[in-house]
């Protein structure tokens, strides 16, 4: 098992990771740091604990938008192949009655 040394708000963490997954880790801690920055730009330093409190909020937040635009990109790829099911299904239909008006 690796470790590796990063920083958020200025303090130093130890964080044990599996081998080779040490640059992964430090380039989460370093948007976590982002995070925390942004937030004590926005309300100041109020304590690490809460900014880290805070900062996971907002990466939560990224997290289930995220997931939930994939449900509603999914939802809106099945009505867009529903759509052209139903296109499709009336074009062949006009095909037959075109086919039956030629023939009479």
């Amino acid at each position: 098992m690796a470790q590796v040394t990063v920083q958020i708000n200025g303090r130093s963490y130890q964080v044990a990771c599996g081998d080779g997954e040490q640059d992964r880790i430090t380039g989460l801690a370093g948007y976590v740091d982002e995070k925390v920055q942004e937030l004590v730009g926005a309300i100041g330093n109020v304590g690490d604990q809460r900014l880290l409190v805070m900062a996971s909020l907002l990466l939560a937040d990224e997290v289930f938008e995220a997931r939930d635009g994939g449900a509603a990109n999914g939802k809106a790829a099945a009505a867009e192949r529903a759509r052209a099911d139903s296109i499709e299904a009336l074009a062949e239909r006009i095909d037959r009655l075109a086919a039956r008006l030629e023939s009479a």
